[in-house]
């Protein structure tokens, strides 16, 4: 085969830049606003309240407070503050002007979703331009009462000032309630920016926005919502994830329970489950007790005997059968190159299911009020989350709203609907406002997992010690198809069928590799009995874990110093060169912060105690087309039993520019550790079509005690904003599994780095 390229950057669908045609979940949804925002803003609502919103995304009130409406959801990222700086920087407002709120969603607002580290990297420039074009207006409406050209005037610190010094507020300009001017989309696009040595606000530290409201408790999460009326709802959970469904119920032992109601059994027009049996009473622990006494009959479906070593058994002979899957990458002729390679290699890389657990377990309020159903509940995705809620009850997805709340941790958890769903459908038999809430169990046992997956590599070096061949076999769950979204899947490059490119996203690195093949396979024993959703950094984590290491290991076959055999590829010729606005530079920016994670380190120049060992990895989360050039070190030691012992992870990442500091530092720490607590410690697993682990001392995230010293590098290189809540938790992993091998030698190509596994792995 020819060079080709089926999957190009450049046509590949991404999750920046989609249309959704429908949601669906069972039978086609179709959304009840717009997916698009309206740029323009609405002047009329604006004068008759007083204000002036040039566009849709800010309001200036009489008194100069510049009010930026965040629809993007916060969950502890302060997104809303780095939003915030992007306006007030382009409009010339002083902080100390700047305030935020988060609308409900309505058609002039678009899409909302929050994942996929792109708020600040999908937003930047239209809030930028935002911001600009509400300065020119104001400009404009002070050159008309000065009686000067606008062009004689400037604007700084809420003000705009003329050539004399004279200057008029935003707040005076705002009270003459005369600034009626909008713009359109394509007005918007002709403005000139700043240049980045222009900047005064963004790239400052600044107080994050929404810190008075958390501190004060004025802050309200879902958990906080109570209505009049209200009742308590708690699901009793049959004993399999997913496909069971409900063939009696009998509730005589639930009406011993004080405070207990009924029970509904219900099944779940949308798919989220199969259906319901919800206890319904005056408060929670009534609830949550007689929850536990229903005595049901359950029919326990088709997954009542899957396990986690049934679904990886089922992946191997997935990966096994040439015929199965589809392709997603294909450069050169892989085939033909593994045969021919001077040093050959194959292995296997494996992940387990992991849970999102946040904080505040999945809840909702749901109540149907003049014909419109409320809901509270903390949602990273109510574009998708409404139109399910629609469906449940059988009304018009305009008829739902999703009202904006603080979520208490989301990680991709909360692009699910599942406890939305019940909570409307409880309302709806009872005729009440219900609010249900999970306990930990239940949200660990019940959630949309990261999905197990299986990875082949195979590889060759040809002999002048470079790669020549790579092919990865990537079999997992996805968790896109499952979400129904037509958008959202790409075609294959065989052109055979349609692939969820979030299941393999990652294994189209930016190496120049001559002959370089990926096949993304569904597992579908995993897809039914573990449903899967998107998990912070989703496929990313899984590919870079298997193309890292499989690097390192061909890199020690070949006899090359890893960080040499790696720049020997990164050379961004061809395909890898980048393009405007995301990946300017291509794969010269893997080098930067390669090079730049080896000199703060001192990888492969400490002189290291026997048992430690240094290892390295680089990145490019997320998508190829949202790129986050990420490197990292990892410091280990390990004992004879086994265990290995973090004790300093070295992480330089290149965000383009930097919006807030502050913000991105918090995001990098917290990626890392994420990424930590996944490679070391994180894994659940199931049993006859059950999750085993119940709470936090059978699925053991990361402690506080465990945590290393964290080096963090950010280059502010000035490149259009990259994500940053995501692509450090890629980087970690292979980085610690290498430093593992340079420390006693072995290879453990299984998550987490347990020790037992280490020991194994030792011992052989």
């Amino acid at each position: 085969m020819s060079e080709t390229l089926a999957r190009t950057a450049a046509g590949s669908t991404n999750r920046r830049q989609f249309l959704i045609g429908s949601i669906a979940a069972g039978a086609g949804l179709t959304c009840g606003f717009a997916l698009m925002p309206v740029l323009e803003g609405n002047a009329g609502e604006a004068l008759a309240a007083g204000n002036f919103s040039p566009t849709v995304w800010y309001t200036i009130d009489r008194g100069g407070i510049v009010t930026v409406h965040i629809t993007k959801s916060e969950m502890g990222q302060h997104v809303g503050t780095a939003l915030a700086q992007a306006v007030a920087e382009e409009l010339e407002a002083d902080w100390r002007d700047m305030r935020i709120d988060y609308p409900d969603p309505a058609e002039r607002w678009g899409l909302m979703v929050t994942g996929g580290s792109w708020s600040v990297n999908n937003t930047f420039d239209t809030l930028s331009r935002c911001g600009a074009a509400g300065r020119m207006a104001l400009i404009d409406a002070a050159a008309a009462r000065m009686g000067v050209p606008a062009s004689q005037l400037h604007a700084a610190n809420s003000r705009v000032i003329g050539p004399s010094g004279k200057s008029m507020s935003y707040a005076e300009l705002v009270s003459t309630g005369k600034l009626d001017k909008t713009y359109t989309p394509d007005e918007l696009k002709t403005i000139q920016l700043k240049k980045r040595s222009e900047y005064k606000i963004v790239g400052k530290p600044v107080q994050a926005l929404d810190l008075p409201a958390k501190t004060d408790g004025t802050a309200k999460y879902g958990m906080d919502m109570f209505v009049p009326g209200m009742v308590y709802a708690k699901i009793a959970r049959p004993p399999v994830r997913y496909g069971a469904k409900p063939i009696k119920v009998d509730d005589s032992e639930a009406k011993k329970v004080a405070g207990y109601q009924q029970f509904v059994s219900i099944p779940d027009p949308t798919g989220t489950a199969v259906a319901y049996v919800i206890a319904i009473a005056g408060n929670y622990p009534a609830a949550m007790e007689a929850a536990r006494v229903l005595k049901i009959d359950w029919d326990l479906g088709p997954n009542k005997d899957v396990s986690s070593d049934s679904i990886i058994a089922h992946a191997k002979e997935l990966v096994a059968d040439p015929s199965k899957g589809l392709s997603f990458w294909d450069i050169g002729n892989a085939t033909q190159a593994l045969q021919t390679a001077a040093i050959k290699h194959e292995a296997v890389y494996i992940t387990p299911l992991a849970v999102h657990a946040p904080l505040e377990p999945m809840n909702c309020v749901a109540f149907e009020r003049e014909g419109t159903w409320h809901i509270y509940s903390g949602s990273q995705f109510q574009t998708r989350s409404g139109p399910l809620c629609a469906a449940a009850v059988g009304v018009k997805p305009e008829q739902v709203l999703i009202h904006q709340v603080y979520l208490g941790g989301g990680f991709g958890r909360r692009l699910e609907a599942d406890a939305m769903v019940p909570a409307v459908l409880a309302s709806k038999a009872v005729g009440k406002p219900v609010k249900l809430i999970y306990d930990r169990p239940e949200d660990i046992q019940n959630d949309f997992f990261r999905t197990i997956t299986y990875q082949r590599m195979q590889g060759g070096v040809d002999a002048e010690g470079k790669l020549s061949v790579l092919t990865q076999d990537v079999c997992s769950a996805w968790a896109t198809k499952r979400w129904g979204i037509p958008a959202f899947l790409s075609d294959s490059t065989d052109k055979k069928g349609k692939l969820d490119s979030f299941s393999v996203n990652g294994s189209d690195s930016w190496y120049t590799i001559p002959n370089h093949h990926v096949r993304a396979i569904e597992n579908d024993l995993a897809q039914a009995a573990t449903p899967s959703g998107q998990f912070r950094s989703v496929a990313p984590a899984w590919t870079f874990w298997a193309v890292e290491s499989f690097t390192d290991e061909l890199a020690h076959m070949a006899k090359k110093d890893p960080v040499e055999f790696r720049l020997a590829m990164l050379d961004a010729a061809g395909l890898n060169a980048g393009s405007a606005p995301n990946s300017v530079g291509g794969a010269k920016r893997i080098v930067e912060v390669l090079k730049v994670a080896v000199e703060k380190s001192g990888y492969g120049k400490k002189q290291l105690p026997k048992g430690h060992g240094q290892g390295i990895a680089v990145v490019s989360s997320q998508e190829r087309n949202t790129p986050t050039w990420t490197a990292g070190v990892a410091e280990v030691s390990v004992d004879k039993d086994g265990k290995v012992t973090l004790h300093k992870m070295t992480v330089v990442i290149d965000v383009g520019t930097v919006v807030n500091p502050d913000g991105v530092r918090a995001q990098m720490e917290g990626a890392t550790l994420w990424g930590i607590s996944l490679a070391l410690y994180e894994q659940a697993t199931m049993r006859h079509g059950e999750i085993q682990q119940t709470n936090f001392d059978t699925y053991t995230p990361l402690r506080m005690a465990q945590v290393p010293e964290l080096d963090i590098h950010v280059l502010n290189t000035g490149n259009y904003p990259a994500g940053v809540g995501e692509p450090a938790v890629t980087v970690v992993a292979p980085a610690i599994a290498n430093a593992v091998y340079n420390a006693v030698g072995v290879r453990v190509r299984t998550l987490p780095l347990t020790p037992e596994r280490v020991r194994e792995a030792m011992k052989a």
